[in-house]
C-alpha cells in the first residue's frame, strides 16, 4: 500500500488559501448581521443604540415618531389643534437640548387637491419645523432631513420623526 504523499507546493498553496475561507466567514457573520438588522424593523433604532454603545459609542437618543395623519388636516399641511398641542409637548422637552433637533420624514401620505405626494409630505415637515420655531426651538438648532420615501414603511403614510441631533449637514 502506498500512503498519498503531498508534495511541498500543494501544502504552501493550500496554506496560501487559509485567509479566504476566514474571510468568507466574515462576509457570512456581516450579512447575517444585516439581514437581522432588516428583519427588526421598529425596533432598529433601539438595536443600533446598543451596537454602537458596544463599540465604545454615544449612545443614540431616542426620538419621537408622529403619524402626520394625526397632526394635520387630511390632503393639506395645515396642523390641527390637535396637531399643535402634540409638536408643543414635543417642543418642550427638546427646547433646552444642547445640540440641535433632527426632523425626519419618512413615506408619505395621498395628496389631494393643490399637493402631489412630494408637495404635501415637504410642505408638512417645513410646518414642523415652524412649530416647533414658534415653540421656542431657534432655528439655528433645526435639521430638517429630507424625504426618504425608500424606507420600508411604504403604505404607512408619512411619518415624522423628531429627535435630538447635531445642526451640522453631515
Amino acid at each position: 500500500m502506498s500512503a498519498a504523499v503531498s508534495s511541498p507546493s500543494q501544502h504552501n498553496a493550500a496554506r496560501r488559501n487559509r485567509w479566504a475561507i476566514s474571510f468568507a466567514d466574515l462576509l457570512l457573520l456581516l450579512l447575517a448581521f444585516f439581514v437581522l438588522l432588516q428583519a427588526s424593523g421598529s425596533r432598529r433604532d433601539a438595536m443600533l443604540a446598543q451596537v454602537a454603545h458596544q463599540f465604545g459609542g454615544r449612545a443614540m437618543r431616542q426620538g419621537v415618531e408622529l403619524h402626520a395623519a394625526d397632526l394635520f388636516l387630511p390632503g393639506e399641511a395645515l396642523l390641527t389643534t390637535q396637531g399643535q398641542v402634540k409638536l408643543s409637548v414635543v417642543a418642550r422637552d427638546l427646547v433646552h437640548e444642547r445640540g440641535g433637533v433632527e426632523i425626519v420624514s419618512h413615506g408619505s401620505d395621498r395628496a389631494r387637491g393643490r399637493f402631489d405626494d412630494w408637495d404635501l409630505a415637504a410642505a408638512r415637515l417645513g410646518a414642523v419645523a415652524r412649530a416647533l420655531r414658534s415653540d421656542g426651538i431657534g432655528q439655528d438648532k433645526l435639521l430638517i432631513r429630507g424625504l426618504d420615501q425608500a424606507d420600508g414603511k411604504g403604505g404607512h403614510g408619512q411619518v415624522i420623526r423628531i429627535a435630538p441631533g447635531s445642526v451640522r449637514a453631515d
